[in-house]
């Protein structure tokens, strides 16, 4: 299907057994909660989804069935996070042939490739497939940022159609703005920058804590999309305690507890993550239970 590049897109989880076994009935039963909550789109095999923990027939898996849950409701976008250029392309071949509908595309992980060999890798990766490709710029995690100028150099590649600007730094949206007009789309990385990535000009938003609050996280965007600011901020600051879990190394413990907590899903994890226990793990327990108790009536309006 044609993407309708805006709106919320869940990062979603992928469901493991208690013995870490790919869970493809919950995974896809947690993909039509979202989809029942009014999600735009679907992003699998984000970070959260753990896409690096997953062979790659586990991926592929993973994908089929979300393409036939999702059955054209929503268009289903796949991360692409490889080690290599090669298994890049070959994973987006792979990911058009099972029927996504576009791509999310990583840096290649581990070698922190620099600015001429990130730009080589993006256009292989383009060039693999017909899909339309989210540019996923993460430089905080992933260690290999994506410039303004650098998406400029791209602005050739047809494919390349929409950024998910994750820097940490909301001025370089307006940085990107400037240096390439509206050639890209551009999207919302970072849970608890979303209101004032919306001000700038995202439309669209990642979403990862949407995973445990999905009824909260599509209220507090269809308010700022239509510029009701005093109530936005109201739910934005009801939710930002729980939006700071997204922007941890232990993003996916942390936001799978939450989903638990919810009724959601399960915290289990794929080592080499494991559970979260101690201390940790009711610092992060207590948070999602004080957004619990204190949710405001206007979230499921």
């Amino acid at each position: 299907m044609t993407i309708d590049w805006q709106g919320v897109y869940p990062a979603a989880t992928t469901q493991f057994t208690a013995d870490q076994a790919l869970d493809v009935e919950a995974t896809v039963s947690h993909v039509e909660t979202l989809i029942e909550a009014g999600v735009d789109g679907l992003v699998m095999l984000g970070t959260l989804g753990e896409s690096m923990a997953l062979t790659a027939a586990e991926k592929e898996t993973i994908l089929a069935a979300t393409v036939e849950k999702a059955a054209g409701r929503v268009p289903v976008l796949t991360g692409v996070a490889e080690c290599s250029t090669a298994t890049a392309c070959r994973f987006a071949e792979a990911a058009q042939e099972i029927g996504v509908d576009g791509l999310m595309v990583l840096p290649a992980m581990v070698y922190k490739s620099d600015s001429r060999e990130t730009l080589a890798y993006f256009r292989a990766v383009a060039g693999a497939s017909d899909l339309p490709i989210m540019c996923y710029n993460n430089p905080v995690t992933y260690g290999v940022d994506i410039t303004p100028e650098m998406f400029a150099e791209l602005a050739d590649e047809p494919t390349l159609v929409a950024i998910k600007e994750s820097s940490d730094d909301p001025r370089r949206l307006t940085d990107i703005v400037n240096r390439c007009g509206d050639r890209y789309v551009l999207f919302c990385g970072v849970d608890d920058l979303v209101l004032e990535a919306a001000m700038l000009g995202a439309v669209g938003w990642v979403a990862g804590l949407v995973n445990a609050f999905p009824h909260e996280t599509m209220r507090l965007w269809r308010l700022a999309a239509a510029g009701q600011w005093a109530e936005a901020r109201e739910l934005y600051r009801w939710f930002t305690p729980v939006l700071h879990l997204d922007c941890d190394v232990k993003l996916v413990q942390y936001i799978k507890l939450a989903q638990a907590m919810t009724g959601l899903g399960t915290e289990t994890v794929r080592a080499p993550r494991l559970p979260l226990v101690g201390d940790e793990r009711q610092r992060v327990a207590d948070i999602v239970q004080q957004a619990r108790e204190s949710r405001p009536s206007l979230a499921a309006e």
